[in-house]
């Protein structure tokens, strides 16, 4: 006979989240009171209230001083409001797939949508979300009661309606009610709101119903998750049973049978789980005959591998299997811990923390106190391996799971640079980011990113406690914050540190802090340039300041060369006419020659300037390149020119009588007017 466990059997991470929430209160010494059962299996109920946890039906029933604990199903606003009259503190459990519904029907009904709920209407999770509706809801829980809303209440045909379903709802019949809704009402908004977890459930249960020969449901009675898996097997296998536990189990439900399928509720413990498996095997089975038992939760943590252990002590975490211990040694490699069980508690480095360098010495101290987790026992030997890092990764996990339905920013280290991504390790859990979501654009490098703390939302969960992030998301929404703030109080002559985005031909793109501007080419340098690279790199910090804003096109011009490094407001102060400078020359022309004073400015030696004696062409006398010293002998500021001469510091040279008349004809001739500064440095730089 072959026994085969569903997969998914055991605690939702919901129900984990809301024990393990009450077993923390407990072991802090908290007095603790559930708001109604906190998990539909009596066993375990049992087990709270022998720790003190006592069930109430209201806060108003809650004991003074106590902490009242809101069950992973939720409630409906008034219970917060009551508890709140009462000064009773408050520690919500309500999964986070649940608070999502209650945030969505909250926020359809205030914009005046009227609520249809696919659901049981007197389960505590169903009347919760009613609770959370401003205006009217109905509640319907099959294809037909939702077609009988429509004939008993025609008025609603002609509303907005948006439909959600009780997270433990069947996967199969939603999918006959969404398409009854599109059926029935114009563009209804219909949200999927049945719980991944439990669509995975019903799912596998199914697979396991039609190709087995008995199904065994393990679960409580009053569990709508439990009762759903139940409905779903009996469909399919004839011979299906419900059981809360080993005890009631029945061997002629096995006759003539070679094949059993077992599935749990979302609410069952693992040890149920474990003593059901093992009582089928044990009585159903000849000794000889070798039972194929699919049980992960089985395995003990010996003949699991690390991966293996490590799933399984985040998948099946019970309250028995967390312990504080304190530390009583500890070196290099390992803690010694006492956890009070009358056995000698060992943390390794590598159960201590992921990080390979850690040092325990100056890490932890005695007398420190720790949460742990029991990976191994050994009674012979009175030892138990302890780990830290797995009992952070639990609270890590849950965190993630959360933040995937809140939106929650979370931060961590990026620790490897992989195929099509990074890894970030956040609170000791593994998170992919995908390098399209690492940087704010595609163009980026993302080995930049190896070693820096990031921000990043969790944008998906996977199978196998696999999360999926993304930087880009966050990055662009503080990127929109800060532009709106840059666009409220933004004015011309405005001064901003930026970084350089981007090059082009025309110009270079800087980000003033959440907005782009662009500096034109002809703002990077007082000279002619031809490209932006000559000045600027990407990545350089650079000081700009705004010279003109298009509040319409959200358009930025920014200016980039400063006053004082205007090359012709140097000259001005420093060179007066009638000084005498060393030049440079730099272009020749028909009326002259062009030589450069100072990098920006240079001034005109005209022909009847350049000797004493007549100049048919300049390139009689001089040759680019030449450095000569001249006069000032003009300048006009307002067109910003200068005049040199050189033929006034050259000795005067014997003239021949036809000569003289020559240069008296020159001198005569009228004199082309000299070029601006501007139209002169084009010229040489072309």
């Amino acid at each position: 006979m072959k026994i085969t466990l569903a997969e998914t059997a055991g605690f939702c991470f919901g129900v984990n989240r809301a024990v393990q929430m009450v077993y923390d209160l407990v072991e802090e010494g908290k007095k603790v009171c559930s708001l109604g059962p906190i998990i539909h299996n009596s066993q375990m109920v049992e087990e709270l209230s022998a720790k003190g946890v006592k069930i109430v039906n209201s806060p108003e029933e809650a004991e003074e001083g106590s902490i009242l604990v809101i069950r992973s199903h939720g409630v409906d606003r008034a219970t917060y409001d009551k508890a709140a009259l009462c000064g009773i503190e408050v520690a919500d459990a309500t999964c986070p797939f649940v608070s999502k519904i209650h945030k969505i029907v909250a926020t359809e009904s205030a914009n005046g949508n009227l609520i249809l709920i696919a659901g049981n209407k007197n389960h505590q999770e169903v009347m919760g979300i009613v609770g959370h509706c401003e205006g009217e809801a109905l509640v319907f829980d099959s294809e037909e009661e939702l077609e009988n809303l429509a004939k008993s209440h025609p008025e609603i045909l002609e509303k907005q309606v948006c439909a959600v379903a009780q997270t433990t709802f069947n996967a199969k019949k939603w999918e006959k009610v969404q398409k009854k809704l599109k059926k029935l009402y114009t563009n209804p908004k219909i949200f999927d709101t049945i719980c991944n977890a439990t669509a995975m459930r019903q799912s596998e249960a199914r697979r396991l119903a039609e190709r087995n020969d008995v199904m065994i449901v393990i679960g409580g009675r009053h569990s709508s998750n439990t009762s759903k898996l139940f409905d779903v097997c009996a469909s399919l296998c004839e011979k299906t049973y419900l059981v809360e536990t080993a005890k009631e189990l029945k061997i002629e439900w096995f006759s003539g049978c070679e094949n059993i399928g077992v599935v749990a509720g979302a609410s069952t413990p693992a040890g149920i789980i474990k003593e059901v498996i093992r009582t089928m095997s044990e009585n159903l089975q000849p000794v000889e005959e070798q039972v194929e038992v699919k049980e992960p939760v089985q395995k003990s943590f010996e003949e699991m591998t690390d991966e293996e252990a490590f799933e399984a002590s985040l998948s099946n975490l019970t309250g028995d299997q967390k312990v504080c211990g304190t530390v009583l040694a500890v070196n290099a490699t390992e803690i010694q811990v006492d956890i009070g069980r009358g056995l000698a508690g060992y943390v390794s480095a590598d159960e201590y923390s992921l990080d390979p360098n850690v040092d325990l010495v100056k890490e932890v101290k005695v007398g420190d106190t720790l949460d742990l987790i029991i990976m191994k026992i050994n009674d012979q030997e009175g030892t138990a391996m302890l780990s830290k890092r797995r009992y952070d990764a639990i609270a890590g996990w849950d965190k993630v799971v959360a933040a995937k339905e809140s939106g929650e920013i979370l931060s961590g280290t990026v620790k490897d640079i992989v195929k099509g991504g990074v890894v970030v390790y956040s609170n000791n859990i593994r998170v992919f980011i995908p390098a399209s979501q690492a940087t704010a654009s595609r163009s980026e490098a993302i080995e930049d990113l190896k070693g820096k703390e990031v921000s990043f939302r969790i944008i998906e969960i996977g199978r196998g406690r696999k999360a999926v992030g993304s930087v880009r998301s966050v990055l662009r929404e503080e990127r929109k914050a800060a532009e709106a703030k840059i666009w409220e109080s933004i004015a011309v002559g405005d001064r901003f540190t930026g970084v350089v985005k981007s090059l082009t031909t025309y110009g270079a793109f800087v980000d003033i802090g959440g907005v782009d501007g662009m500096v034109h080419i002809s703002e990077l340098s007082w000279q002619r340039i031809k490209n932006p690279n000559e000045i600027l790199a990407v990545g350089d910090t650079v000081e700009v300041y705004v010279k003109a804003l298009d509040t319409e096109k959200k358009k930025i011009s920014l200016g980039y060369k400063k006053e004082e490094d205007n090359p012709w407001n140097i000259f001005t102060t420093n060179y007066n006419v009638d000084d005498v400078v060393t030049v440079k020359v730099v272009s020749l022309t028909a009326y002259g020659a062009f030589a450069r004073i100072i990098p920006g400015v240079d001034g005109l030696i005209h022909i009847s300037q350049i000797a004493k004696k007549h100049v048919a062409k300049p390139q009689d006398e001089l040759s680019v390149g030449d450095e000569i010293e001249v006069k000032i002998i003009a300048v006009d500021t307002e067109k910003k020119r200068v005049s040199l001469s050189r033929s006034v510091l050259l000795e005067d040279e014997p003239v021949e009588e036809e000569t003289a008349v020559a240069q008296e004809t020159v001198a005569e001739a009228p004199v082309e007017e000299a070029p601006a500064v501007e139209e002169v440095t084009e010229e040489v730089a072309e």
